[in-house]
C-alpha cells in the first residue's frame, strides 16, 4: 500500500498548496523516532476541497499541523502560493498565517477560556496588525457563521455549547479573509446533530469567501460529502488518491477498500459485509518494511515486504500506490501478473522480523 511519489501532482501554475516528500518525526524515548509522516507528496487546487481520511495515528493531523508549520517538518518542501514555508522568516510566516488558517478538532479547547468571544475573533486581527475599527468585521464573520454578536459578544467559550464554540472558531479563522483554510476533523467531538450544521457551514463558507479546504476526518461518509478530492493514509503515507466519488465507487487499493467496508450499512436486510483487513496499526516507532500495509493486506505477497510502493495512475486522476492494486470492479481476492498470494502466517513472519 503505503508508498511514495509524485504522479498524482498537477501542473503548479493552478495549485494553491503544496507538500513535497514530506517528513515529520517526533523524538522519543530510547533515542527512537515516530514516524508520523513519512515522505508525503499533495497539492491543492485554488477553490478546491482536499479531504484526506485515515485510522488514528496515520498521521493525518501531523500534517495538517506541519502545513500550518505549527510542527516543523523534519524534510521536504510545503509551497503555499509560491512561496516555501520552511524557507521563510518567522516575522514573514506570521504575516503569511492571515491567508492560510486552521480550524482545530476540539472547538472548546481550541478557544481561549478566559477570553470574550469578541476578543476570541479579534486576536487575529490584533497579531496582524489590523487597522482599526474591527467592528463590522467582527460582527460580519460571527453573522456569517449564524452567531448573533450582540448575544455571544461578551461570552466565555464555557458558555456555548460544543457547536456554537466551533462556530466562533470558523469565525476566527474567516475573519482574516483567508485563502486557504486546514480543517482538522472539526465535527468529529460534536454531537451526529450538530455535525451536519458545522458540515453545511463549512460548504456556505466555502462558497461565499471562495475558500479553498484541506478537510481530514477518520469519517468516510463525511469526507465523501465535502471533498472534491479524497487522499487515503496509512502510516504516515499515501495509498490512494482520486476525485471523491471516483474513490468511494471503485476503490483499487486493499486499504481503501477495507475503510469502506468498515462504513455501518443502514438497510437491515443488506448482508453484512466482510473486514477486509485484520490486526491493529503497527507502530510508527518501527513501521514495517516495504508496503506499510502489507501486515495486515490480504493480498499481501513476497514483493510487498522487500519493495516499496510507487504512486502509480489507474484511471483518470486516479492514483494508487500498491503492487497488487485491485482491478476495477474486481473484489479483493483476485490476483495479478499469475502471482501466487503468500500465506498469511509467511507474511506475518516476514513483518516481525522486521517491526
Amino acid at each position: 500500500m503505503a508508498g511514495t511519489g509524485r504522479a498524482h501532482l498537477r501542473d503548479p501554475g493552478d495549485v494553491v498548496l503544496s507538500v513535497d516528500d514530506l517528513v515529520v518525526e517526533y523524538k522519543a524515548a530510547a533515542g527512537k523516532q515516530v514516524h508520523a509522516v513519512s515522505g508525503m507528496s499533495l497539492d491543492v487546487l485554488r477553490g478546491e476541497t482536499l479531504g484526506l481520511v485515515g485510522e488514528s495515528g496515520c498521521g493525518k493531523s501531523s500534517i495538517a499541523r506541519a502545513i500550518m508549520m505549527l510542527t516543523r517538518p523534519t524534510s521536504g518542501t510545503i509551497q503555499f502560493k509560491g512561496r516555501d514555508l520552511t524557507k521563510i522568516p518567522s516575522g514573514e510566516l506570521r504575516r503569511t498565517r492571515r491567508s492560510l488558517q486552521m480550524i482545530f478538532q476540539n472547538p472548546t479547547s481550541s478557544l481561549n477560556a478566559r477570553r470574550t468571544i469578541r476578543r476570541i475573533v479579534a486576536e487575529g486581527l490584533s497579531i496582524n496588525r489590523i487597522p482599526k475599527p474591527w467592528d463590522d468585521r467582527i460582527d460580519e464573520a460571527l453573522l456569517a457563521v449564524g452567531l448573533d454578536p450582540s448575544v455571544v459578544n461578551n461570552r466565555h467559550p464555557r458558555e456555548l455549547s460544543g457547536g456554537q464554540c466551533q462556530r466562533v472558531a470558523i469565525a476566527r479563522a474567516l475573519v482574516l479573509d483567508p485563502d486557504v483554510v486546514v480543517c482538522d476533523e472539526p465535527v468529529s467531538a460534536l454531537d451526529v446533530s450538530i455535525q451536519a450544521q458545522i458540515l453545511n457551514l463549512l460548504e456556505a463558507m466555502k462558497e461565499r469567501y471562495s475558500l479553498t479546504l484541506v478537510f481530514i476526518a477518520h469519517d468516510l461518509v463525511v469526507v465523501k460529502n465535502v471533498s472534491d478530492r479524497v487522499g487515503v493514509m496509512y502510516l504516515g503515507k499515501l495509498c490512494e488518491i482520486a476525485p471523491s466519488d471516483e474513490l468511494y465507487t471503485h476503490p483499487r487499493h486493499p486499504y481503501t477498500q477495507a475503510l469502506l467496508s468498515a462504513i455501518p450499512e443502514p438497510d437491515p436486510f443488506v448482508e453484512e459485509r466482510p473486514m477486509l483487513a485484520t490486526g491493529d496499526l503497527p507502530s510508527p516507532l518501527t513501521p514495517p518494511s516495504g508496503c506499510r500495509f502489507r501486515t495486515r493486506c490480504p493480498r499481501a505477497q513476497e514483493r510487498c515486504v522487500h519493495e516499496e510502493p510507487t504512486i502509480k495512475p489507474v484511471g483518470n486522476d486516479h492514483y494508487v500506490a500498491c503492487h497488487f492494486p485491485i482491478e476495477n470492479g474486481s473484489s479483493s481476492s483476485s490476483y495479478h501478473d499469475g502471482e501466487v498470494p503468500v500465506a498469511s502466517s509467511a507474511v506475518t513472519s516476514a513483518a516481525s522480523d522486521t517491526l
